[in-house]
């Protein structure tokens, strides 16, 4: 599961691909649950990666 960050809130999903203007995200039925600009967005963090001291966020 991934979730994204925004200013007034997250948003998970399955999964998410990103584009030229910001990333799309979708339910793990293959549905657009919805587009985030890359204006509103401040970081997509994949929740399964296991907790430690050198955190990636994509």
């Amino acid at each position: 599961m991934y979730r994204a960050i925004l200013p007034d809130g997250n948003l998970t999903s399955a999964r998410f691909e990103r584009s030229d203007h910001g990333v799309e995200l979708f339910t793990k039925d293959e549905e657009l649950l919805a587009f985030i600009p890359y204006e509103n967005l401040i970081a997509v963090i994949n929740d399964e990666v296991e907790r430690a001291e050198d955190r990636s966020i994509l």
